[in-house]
């Protein structure tokens, strides 16, 4: 019996022709069929596994809790490491530079815990302006510990809440009528497309950069504002062409080379000409946008608007 069994294990263990060794030779086999190798191997499998489980249900949870969390000296540390890799786009305070958003709004775009905070940094943001860490010219790349103190920073600025004290519904009215928003600008797909998309503009700017660039369009423009959400972004930028031919056209910037100019008229169309064609090519960074003053829009409707906007930013 004892022979037979043995003979079995050698044929079986013995490589066929034409088939693969399904048993290593150096594999010592029991009679209950499991081997010691084999065995350490499923427990080994096992092993590995269970760390991963440990670290997607705790490790991930651990990367959204600040360590610095509350820590003056660690926001003092991270207001410094702000201004050296975050205040060229994102103004000293954190209040916006016009190529990042305002920060010190608690609703954030892209998240809301440090966690979500801590990968933007680290991470960006494909598609936009918002770099990964380390990947340009501004600054230097940072390490974990101190991209956790730009967090602590930022938790240190932000505003508690943020309301213009208006009616939204009236907002609406004002934007979709009387002032005459919808015509260049869009929000949720309706509108214009002369400027600026604002569907999200509330979580990137504040209340009062708002309301200087409805009195005052031409100031942020003059300084460099930036659409952000664009992965190219765009100035809008006044310009006036002339063609060969006496056709004048006048609108914003969308591309621009030393031979051509791709713009967009104030009829929405887009043309793109070829500047050694052209009998004159004129740009300015005067807005297009007319200033909202106090006789065209009373305080009260631009804080209707105001609150219009916060509300649809919000959802």
């Amino acid at each position: 019996m004892m022979r037979a069994k043995s003979s079995l294990l050698k044929s079986l263990s013995r490589p066929r022709r034409g088939l693969p060794s399904r048993c290593s030779e150096s594999r010592v086999t029991r009679l209950g069929g499991e081997s010691v190798d084999g065995l350490s191997g499923v427990l080994r499998r096992g092993a590995s596994i269970l760390s991963l489980l440990l670290f997607f249900c705790f490790g991930s949870q651990a990367q959204d809790t600040n360590p610095f969390a509350n820590d003056v000296k660690a926001v003092a540390a991270g207001e410094s490491q702000f201004r050296a890799n975050c205040a060229f786009c994102h103004g000293l305070g954190a209040r916006g530079g016009g190529r990042g958003p305002d920060l010190t709004r608690p609703q954030k775009r892209h998240g809301k815990t440090d966690g979500d905070l801590f990968r933007t940094i680290n991470d960006g943001i494909p598609g936009t302006a918002m770099p990964q860490n380390g990947t340009t010219s501004q600054g230097v790349g940072m390490t974990a510990e101190e991209i956790w103190q730009v967090v602590a920073y930022i938790r240190s600025v932000e505003k508690k809440s943020q309301s213009a004290g208006g009616n939204a519904a009236l907002g609406d009215k004002v934007f979709h009528g009387a002032a005459g928003c919808s015509t260049c600008h869009m929000i949720h797909g309706k509108g214009g497309r002369l400027g600026p998309e604002l569907t999200n503009v509330a979580t990137a700017r504040s209340a009062e950069s708002l309301v200087e660039s409805i009195r005052y369009p031409s100031r942020r423009l003059a300084t460099g504002l930036i659409e952000n959400s664009k992965e190219f972004p765009q100035e809008y930028e006044t310009v006036t062409v002339v063609t060969g031919d006496g056709r004048r056209f006048k609108g914003v910037a969308l591309n621009e080379d030393n031979f051509s100019v791709q713009m967009m008229d104030t009829q929405q169309q887009i043309h793109l000409f070829e500047k050694d064609k052209l009998k004159s090519f004129a740009k300015t960074r005067e807005s297009m946008m007319p200033a909202y003053d106090e006789k065209t829009l009373s305080d009260q409707d631009l804080r209707d608007l105001l609150s219009y906007l916060f509300e649809v930013s919000a959802k």
